[in-house]
């Protein structure tokens, strides 16, 4: 009997704003939201898969699930079962995210481990003193003898204006970055130098991106590996194996 009620309840909801155009529910939407919660920006508001849901896009990252009056919300992840089994139809929508974003960021700022055969280059967000980024260092030769460029972008996880983040900033403006990257992720001192740099840039991205931990290597697709993975199994999970 509840469930009956529940469903005439949604469906005399969902009549109610049959009139009512997919942009008006959208800015409705992004109103609700911004006034509920001061300093939330929403970045897009459209349609989910699931009827009656709009996925709402945010500054902080998150996603956020609204019915088409934005006053029931929803976090988390949302679930479909296919006929391969369940799929995470939140972490497909992020994984593009996560790929365009990567894609608009300006690559050059990156301190490149390039593989001189190409098959596959990685991003890895990664913390100078984290001892499985170290690990993860550690092992590039061989990632790039499997064919993966690593291409590493700055998640100081002490944050700006920490002794770590500085270390960072040094490694960027030394006049061998590459040397300078085996130097700092060995425990060996590097000199202090400072210059016009993206590290501060790099870090924003990711968060942006979803980044909580380092190591966390964003694939070309943009999907992410959360933490360290031996050299021969990410040459696996990649194909090249």
């Amino acid at each position: 009997m509840k469930t009956a009620v529940v469903a005439f309840a949604f469906g005399f909801g969902s009549l109610m704003m049959a009139n009512v155009s997919a942009g008006e529910v959208e800015d409705r939407i992004s109103e609700r939201l911004t006034e509920a919660v001061p300093g939330l920006q929403v970045m897009s508001v459209k349609e989910s898969e699931a009827k009656g849901l709009y996925e709402v896009q945010s500054n902080n990252g998150d996603t956020i699930y609204a019915t088409e009056d934005g006053q029931y919300l929803m976090t988390g992840d949302l679930l479909k079962i296919t006929d391969q089994g369940i799929a995470n139809v939140t972490e497909a929508v992020r994984t593009e995210a996560r790929r365009e974003m990567m894609a608009d960021f300006d690559a050059n700022g990156v301190i490149s481990f390039p593989a001189e055969n190409e098959k596959a280059v990685v991003s890895v967000f990664t913390d100078i003193d984290c001892p499985y980024c170290r690990k993860l260092h550690d092992e590039v030769p061989q990632l790039n003898d499997y064919g993966i460029t690593v291409n590493y972008y700055a998640f100081p996880r002490s944050g700006p204006n920490t002794a770590s983040f500085r270390k960072y900033e040094s490694v960027w403006c030394a006049d061998d970055q590459q040397a300078a990257m085996d130097a700092a992720k060995a425990g060996r001192k590097v000199a202090d130098a400072s210059c016009e740099n993206p590290v501060r840039e790099q870090f924003e991205l990711g968060g942006r991106v979803g980044v909580t931990g380092t190591p966390a290597i964003v694939l070309e697709d943009g999907n992410m590996v959360r933490g360290y993975v031996p050299a021969q199994r990410l040459a696996e999970g990649l194909g090249l194996l």
